[in-house]
C-alpha cells in the first residue's frame, strides 16, 4: 500500500511547501485538484502552474491531479503540459481522470458538454490523442469529436511506455469499467440503481479487482486507489480503517480533507504522516 495525501486549499506558495512537507513526513504521493469554477471556493490555481512548482519542490513522491476531466481541455494542450510536468519531476507523474463534477462552472458556464454520453466520448477520444502524442511518433486522429493532422510530439515523457493513467470506473457499469481496462488504474467509483453515487466498500474494491484481473490483458502494473480520512493522532484506528482496502486490493489510499475549515488544520494531518498498516 503507498499513501498520497490531496491538498485542498491554501495559497499557491502554501500548497507548495505543503507538498515539501508531504514528503518529507512520509507520504508516497501528493495531489493537488483540477478546477475552473466553484462557487465558495475562493482560492484555486491551475492545476499544471501547480504541479510544475511542486515537482521542483520534491524529489521523491508522485505528483499529480485529481482529477483532470479530459472533456474540457484541448487534448494536444494537455499532451503538452503532462509531458512538461513529467520531464521536470523526472518522471513522478500520474495524469487521474474521469467525467468531471458538474458543480464546476468550467462546464456550463462557459458552454462545455455537460451530458454524460458527449462527455464520455470526449474522455475515450481525448485519451486517444493523449497515448497517441505522448508516443513521440507521427500521429493523427479522426473521430466523431476531435480530427488530427498529423503531428509528431516531442519530447517524450520521462517515463516509460508512459505516463501512468487513472481513471475512474463507475461500478458497476460496463462501459465505464470497460474503459479503466485500457490504462494503469483504477479510481472507484460506485453508482446505485438511478445513478447516484455511494459509498464504495473494501467489499466493492474486491468485487472490481476480480473483475480486472479477469478482464485486463495488459501485463503493465496497475493500481486501485481508495480515498477517505484517517485520524493522524490515532495511528492504530488509522491503520484499522485502512487494512481492509488494502487486504481487498487496493494499492494507494489517498488521505482527502475536502471538508477542512483551516490551512492549519491541512498541515497538521500531513505532518503526522501516512496511516500505514505494516
Amino acid at each position: 500500500m503507498q499513501y498520497g495525501f490531496i491538498i485542498p486549499s491554501g495559497d499557491i506558495h502554501t500548497i507548495v511547501e505543503m507538498a515539501g512537507e508531504a514528503e518529507e513526513a512520509g507520504w508516497d504521493g501528493v495531489f493537488y485538484w483540477d478546477g475552473i469554477y466553484i462557487h465558495g471556493m475562493e482560492m484555486m490555481y491551475d492545476p499544471w502552474v501547480v504541479l510544475a512548482a511542486i515537482a521542483l519542490r520534491t524529489r521523491r513522491v508522485r505528483i499529480g491531479a485529481i482529477l483532470t476531466p479530459v472533456s474540457r481541455r484541448r487534448p494536444w494542450k494537455l499532451a503538452r503540459e503532462t509531458v512538461s510536468v513529467d520531464q521536470l519531476s523526472h518522471g513522478r507523474l500520474v495524469v487521474t481522470v474521469g467525467l468531471g463534477a458538474l458543480d464546476d462552472g468550467g462546464f456550463d458556464k462557459v458552454g462545455e458538454p455537460t451530458d454524460r454520453k458527449t462527455r464520455a466520448q470526449l474522455l475515450d477520444e481525448g485519451l486517444a490523442i493523449l497515448t497517441g502524442l505522448w508516443s513521440g511518433q507521427p500521429f493523427s486522429f479522426q473521430g466523431e469529436h476531435y480530427h488530427l493532422e498529423e503531428m509528431t510530439f516531442r519530447p517524450t515523457p520521462a517515463q516509460s511506455p508512459r505516463i501512468p493513467i487513472w481513471v475512474v470506473g463507475a461500478w458497476p457499469r460496463e462501459k465505464s469499467m470497460q474503459r479503466v481496462l485500457r490504462y494503469d488504474g483504477l479510481m472507484p467509483n460506485k453508482l446505485a440503481a438511478a445513478g447516484e453515487q455511494t459509498e464504495v466498500t473494501p467489499a466493492d474494491i474486491r468485487a472490481m479487482k476480480a473483475y480486472v484481473n479477469e478482464h485486463r490483458t495488459l501485463t503493465t502494473p496497475f493500481d486501485i486507489i481508495s480515498e477517505g480520512e484517517t485520524p493522524g493522532d490515532q495511528p492504530a484506528q488509522a491503520a484499522a480503517l485502512v487494512r481492509p482496502f488494502a487486504e481487498a486490493g487496493s494499492t494507494w489510499w489517498m488521505e482527502a480533507r475536502w471538508g477542512a475549515h483551516t490551512v492549519d488544520e491541512v498541515r497538521t494531518r500531513i505532518k503526522q504522516g501516512p496511516p500505514r498498516i505494516e
